[in-house]
């Protein structure tokens, strides 16, 4: 079984804080839970920027050549229609589909992709290690070694960093 410290803050500064002293001392922080977006965070943990905004653009660029795509092969190969005398190959008609195509392809690939990195597809088990923390609790988890002198190392800087409440947990 795998063991970790559970740390439990009520103030965001208090949580910053904390991260930054365990971060400081090479003590592995496995996750840090909050029910709200906590400013300043990811760079404490040394997260690396998101690429969903690399998918997106991707995602989008395939959109804008299908939708322009497409309507070329339609209106100018497979069946050009004579409408008051317009040329068949017309891109100001085309930008509206193009635009619309362009967004659902960027935002259906981002859902997908925020879903995929998140381990939240079909089927995805729903872990909720206290109820508190979707309410009005910061937590800190770390990694516990097997041995005390490790969990009382962590468990004095916590209390150092005014930590409310700490846990040791055994997960299957």
């Amino acid at each position: 079984m795998r063991s970790y410290i559970s740390a439990y803050f009520t103030d965001e500064e208090d949580l910053l804080r904390a991260s930054k002293t365990l971060m400081e001392k090479k003590i592995l922080i496995l996750d840090v839970l909050t029910p709200l977006p906590v400013h300043g965070l990811d760079k404490v943990l040394g997260l690396k920027e998101s690429k969903l905004p690399t998918v997106g653009f991707i995602a989008g660029a395939i959109g804008t050549l299908f939708a322009f795509g497409f309507q070329t092969w339609t209106f100018v190969v497979d069946y050009p229609l004579f409408i008051g005398g317009k040329p068949h190959f017309s891109i100001p008609s085309f930008i509206p589909i193009t635009f619309e195509v362009t967004v659902l392809f960027a935002a259906v690939a981002m859902v997908f992709a925020f879903l995929f990195r998140s381990k939240l597809g079909l089927g995805a088990k729903n872990k909720i290690h206290d109820e508190r923390i979707t309410d009005d609790r910061f937590v800190i988890i770390i990694e516990a070694n097997e041995n005390d002198e490790h969990f009382n190392n962590v468990k004095a800087i916590l209390e150092q960093e005014a930590a409310h409440e700490i846990q040791l947990k055994e997960h299957k």
